[in-house]
């Protein structure tokens, strides 16, 4: 198959990926509010734990995205709801990820891309941002301590990292101590009395991104 053109409305859409077909769908800012010139590619959790694109999570860090400006595209991975394949413990994600960046670049030429990831795909965009090079990187409840975090160069663009202090999933001290090992921390908010998923603080969750990230987005 052939990749579609960038639709000009939010919807479903279906892309080529390394293994087939990938399950996607793009969100324009609601409104008619105008668009910036920046893309923001949402990756999701875990899949052999239920996570895909439609995660609450990701649909509200694809929102608050939105509402600073941004154009969303959320996918899901191999293996997961339409998408062709089966999990591949983060190696072929990534793969997956540098296709949906690649057709984005391709589509908006000249724009600023930015990435974002829930648990797994925090995880996954981090292992793929030495290569894809995003404008701006945001890490939802990273899972340190559960996947090799070793292996990660930490990006050289702005990067905020949202993480649950009462995190069920992911060890919130792993993170810390993780972040505290690197010469170039990310910018860091630890949420009180948050569990892993944000049961009762996704609007929360929703104001920490806005206000962090707005300082990063582009001139229109």
């Amino acid at each position: 198959m052939s990749n579609p053109v960038f639709p000009a409305e939010s919807g479903p859409i279906t892309l080529d990926g390394p293994e087939g077909p990938l399950e996607a769908f793009v969100d324009w800012p609601e409104d008619g509010a105008a668009a910036l010139p920046l893309t923001a590619v949402v990756c999701h959790p875990l899949p052999t734990e239920g996570g895909t694109m439609h995660n609450k999570v990701v649909v509200m860090a694809a929102r608050s995205l939105r509402e600073l400006g941004a154009v969303t595209v959320r996918f899901n991975f191999r293996g997961t709801g339409e998408s062709a394949g089966s999990f591949d413990h983060g190696d072929g994600e990534g793969d997956d990820l540098r296709a949906v960046v690649q057709w984005v670049r391709e589509q908006r030429p000249g724009t600023a891309v930015w990435l974002a990831g829930f648990s797994f795909g925090a995880y996954v965009s981090l292992r793929m941002t030495d290569e894809l090079k995003p404008d701006a990187l945001l890490s939802i409840a990273p899972p340190a301590g559960r996947w090799d975090f070793g292996i990660l160069v930490p990006p050289a663009c702005p990067w905020l990292v949202v993480q649950g202090e009462e995190d069920e999933i992911v060890d919130p001290q792993a993170v810390y101590d993780w972040i505290d090992s690197l010469k170039d921390p990310p910018e860091l908010i630890r949420m009180p009395e948050t569990g892993h998923f944000f049961h009762r603080k996704l609007m929360d969750l929703r104001g920490a991104i806005k206000h962090a990230m707005k300082a990063y987005v582009p001139a229109a």
